[in-house]
């Protein structure tokens, strides 16, 4: 009866954010006096179409394994990690949209398209924009969308072509989930708060039961007037959700992230619950992440990363270590067109597992279009 009572606070605290952003706006209009030589928002319905390719060539040094001969063979292939249209539009300058369908390779047993590229949804979202009224990026969202912390989080590492952030490659948070949500920017540039309640499965599966996941990330930038220091922003994240009644699922994270046009850099921690089923014992995860990408006017920049995780801190002294260490070249394009190309190694220790799993050795060669 507890459990279902804070559940119920989580899900109309963020509810009631909303409603008070949308219950404002009337009488914030009001206020509004348009100043001379005001010009109305243009409120001519658009839409805009872009996508991004996310390519690589990977050889995997370690482990070797055998083909359907029995031959020791070192695994490489071409691959496509991803390949989505990215369909947005405005309905009116207060009312927008976003269609994306994203890939992913069938791996059903049974399915005729098992080995296929196959399409699904990953976002399908309305957004209500609130900045007649308030701060720009103040809007609420509704549908299926980008989770808090990952999105803010890609934001500044810009390799997600290498592969997926801490958080979401580990299997903690996934990047997208259907839900509702507010998002409220502060004054003067000094951050941000995203929050609102999920399903809490993601977007690659459907929500099998009433337990619903209260996500927030709150982000403070301490000094937006200090042209060095501006880049620098603290993020606090939580996601409070069950598996099912009284089987908690909860991930706390703290983050600093650094942006400049010569560096971007980060450090993220993770304290993660999880009990699948109350007759389960639980298991406590934490871990940490750190990257840097220092680059050149030119284009050319390295990047560097080093995570850290226990996966079963309370129970055993197992460590997952992974290492990425690449130099990428990034095009002079026109703005809003991105392109890519990496080389990089990534190495991944698993130490004190058992049974005991070998370490893992790659090199690949990764490209990036995005439009």
């Amino acid at each position: 009866m507890r459990h279902e009572t804070e559940m119920k606070k989580r899900i109309w605290i963020a509810l009631a954010v909303a409603l008070a952003l949308f219950a404002g706006a009337p009488r914030a209009s009001a206020q509004v006096t348009p100043a001379q030589g005001y010009s109305p928002p243009d409120d001519t319905p658009s839409v805009k179409i872009g996508g991004s390719l996310f390519l690589d060539y990977t050889f995997q040094d370690e482990p070797e394994t055998r083909d359907a001969n029995g031959n020791l063979v070192h695994g490489n292939a071409f691959n496509v990690g991803r390949a989505y249209l990215n369909l947005t539009g405005q309905l009116h300058h207060l009312l927008g949209f976003r269609v994306t369908p994203d890939i992913t390779r069938e791996t059903g047993s049974g399915s005729s398209l098992s080995g296929s590229y196959t399409f699904r949804l990953k976002y399908a979202y309305a957004q209500v924009n609130l900045d007649d009224w308030l701060p720009k990026e103040t809007w609420v969202r509704f549908g299926l969308q980008p989770t808090p912390y990952t999105d803010f989080e890609e934001g500044v590492y810009r390799y997600r072509f290498q592969g997926n952030v801490f958080v979401e490659r580990e299997g903690f948070l996934p990047t997208s989930d259907a839900g509702a949500t507010a998002h409220v920017a502060f004054p003067a540039d000094f951050g941000d708060l995203h929050l609102g309640v999920y399903n809490g499965e993601g977007y690659q599966k459907s929500d099998p039961n009433d337990q619903k996941a209260f996500q927030v990330r709150a982000t403070l930038r301490p000094v937006p007037r200090v042209p060095i220091a501006k880049g620098l922003r603290l993020t606090g994240f939580w996601d409070a959700d069950h598996y099912v009644r009284d089987a908690k699922r909860e991930r706390t994270i703290g983050a600093v992230t650094f942006e400049h046009p010569y560096l971007n850099a980060g450090f993220a921690y993770i304290d993660a619950k999880d009990r699948p089923t109350v007759a389960d014992r639980e298991v406590h995860a934490k871990g940490w992440s750190v990257f840097a990408t220092p680059r050149t006017p030119i284009g050319l920049e390295v990047l560097f990363r080093h995570d850290h995780l226990e996966p079963d801190a309370d129970a055993n002294d197992s460590e997952k270590t992974r290492t990425i260490a690449g130099v990428a070249w990034w095009f002079a394009l026109h703005p809003g067109v991105t392109a890519a190309v990496l080389a990089d190694h990534e190495q991944v220790r698993y130490d004190d597992f058992s049974p005991a799993r070998a370490t893992e050795k790659r090199w690949a060669l990764h490209l990036l279009l995005s439009y």
